[in-house]
């Protein structure tokens, strides 16, 4: 853990947002669900490059990515799945992943593109939202 990153200092704390830890990583809805479905998939080790893990690390934490996605898909029946793996702000290894509908305002941009105001649910609904997602999980 690096105690400046606040990826690191998140992971510490217990949240409403989080759906599963597996066991390299700890999935999230994230609190921004204006663009639905939206979660983030964060790695437990502080590690700045997808590179800086080894070929076993990679494999399994592609493997819940893909899990992830799986499930994403199922529960929302997105048109398209979106992955990104940035870290510019924050150089902790995390997911961004994505399902995105030919109805969305950024439609077929990508989310970066379009600003917007936070779309935060209510607390019963992101537990329903986190329920159905663990129901595939």
């Amino acid at each position: 853990m690096n105690h400046s990153c606040p990826i690191c200092e998140y992971l510490k704390k217990p949240s409403p947002l989080k759906i599963i830890e597996y066991s390299d990583s700890i999935l999230y809805l994230n609190e921004d669900q204006f663009f639905k479905g939206y979660c983030i998939l964060k790695y437990k080790e502080h590690v700045k490059e997808f590179f800086d893990l080894t070929e076993d690390a990679r494999k399994l934490l592609m493997n819940h990515v893909c899990f992830t996605a799986k499930a994403l898909q199922t529960v929302f029946s997105p048109d398209k799945m979106n992955y990104e793996l940035l870290g510019n702000k924050v150089p902790h290894l995390h997911w961004h992943i994505i399902p995105r509908f030919k109805t969305d305002p950024a439609w077929p941009e990508p989310i970066w593109n379009h600003p917007h105001s936070p779309e935060i649910i209510v607390a019963e609904r992101v537990q329903e939202v986190i329920a159905e997602i663990k129901n595939w999980l």
